[in-house]
């Protein structure tokens, strides 16, 4: 009877051990998976200082929401350099990494990597009009595999910006690419903005920065003011386009805050490392299993004012203060 005893106390203390140790393997296990390593592919069309920003954004708003390369994620970057082929090539080696989410930073690598997949989803960063580039049928119900930020900006106050720093201008000159979508979009928001306010615009396109020198030398005799949307091929040559207008003191409006340091005379526009954070933001909800269809395509309510006082110096334009005030930033340098 004792020896019984002692049997079923053994018996019970090693049921109570095995059962101890499946719990923890499956603590383990979970734990494991909890902590497994996620995979963020990043297509970024060409290189320049909004997009190079953007992309920081993106590594920040993913940090923001837990994700850390080296820790539980890896992030594979790819550069297209603004070639089409490229690009291609490059996203199909992006769905070879096995990403959990793929980012496309700018149109033309958005669209590239909406092309080469319909299963992994798909984060746009900086695409302005989303529709029109056939990524997304409804904004607020993306329906497929696709969501992201917008970078489109406010051309009423694109317009309002202009009338107050130059009250004289009443011709506006577009110069944007040919070849950019989100180029075409903008300028055609702009122009219904510019012709409630009785102003007129012309349209400059270029193919490549190959024509930017010799367009900007044309349309500089002929215009009072030049614009700039988000447009990547202007950007890759904005110091071509500053060189140019400060021979004869155009003052020129981008739409992006990089484009005003680097000599733009001011600009309403969403602030390119933002845009990236909440790009990043976005990728994160999606590692952490929330469905595309549930994260409608997020887009800035209104921009920033951004004002480059030395430039305005080298044009003689006086930056009236409450502008000033307004400005998110101002730079000097």
């Amino acid at each position: 009877m004792k020896n019984k005893k002692i049997i079923g106390v053994i018996v019970a203390i090693v049921v109570v051990v095995i059962g101890v140790a499946i719990w923890g393997n499956q603590s383990k296990g979970n734990k494991q998976s909890d902590n497994q390593v996620k995979t963020v592919g990043v297509l970024q069309y060409v290189t320049h200082p909004a997009l190079d920003e953007i992309y920081k954004g993106v590594q920040e708003g993913l940090k923001n929401k837990g994700y850390t390369e080296g820790d539980n994620l890896k992030i594979v970057f790819q550069n297209g350099q603004a070639d089409q082929s490229k690009l291609q090539t490059m996203s199909e080696a992006l769905i070879n990494e096995n990403s959990d989410v793929l980012i496309g930073i700018a149109t033309p690598a958005a669209q590239s990597l909406a092309n080469a997949t319909s299963e992994i989803p798909v984060v746009l960063g900086a695409v302005t009009d989303p529709v029109g580039a056939k990524l997304v049928d409804d904004e607020d119900k993306p329906s497929g595999n696709v969501t992201g930020v917008s970078d489109k900006t406010p051309a009423p106050g694109q317009i309002d910006l202009i009338s107050r720093l130059l009250p004289n201008a009443k011709v506006i000159g577009a110069l944007y690419s040919s070849g950019e979508d989100n180029s075409k979009y903008e300028i055609e928001q702009l122009k219904k903005a510019a012709a409630e306010k009785g102003y007129t615009v012309k349209d400059y396109a270029v193919p490549s920065t190959n024509e930017i020198n010799s367009t900007v030398a044309a349309m500089v005799n002929d215009v009072d003011v030049i614009y700039i949307p988000v447009d990547n091929t202007i950007a890759s040559a904005m110091q071509t386009v500053v060189n140019v207008a400060n021979q004869t003191k155009t003052p020129i409006i981008p739409s992006v805050n990089t484009m005003v340091e680097q000599g733009g005379l001011a600009a309403v526009g969403i602030d390119q490392y933002e845009l990236g954070v909440k790009t990043g933001e976005m990728a994160a909800a999606i590692l952490d299993g929330k469905a595309v269809k549930d994260l409608p395509v997020y887009s800035f309510k209104t921009g920033d004012i951004y004002i480059n006082e030395k430039q305005a110096e080298l044009l003689g334009i006086t930056i009236p203060d409450d502008l000033k005030t307004e400005a998110k930033e101002i730079y000097n340098g």
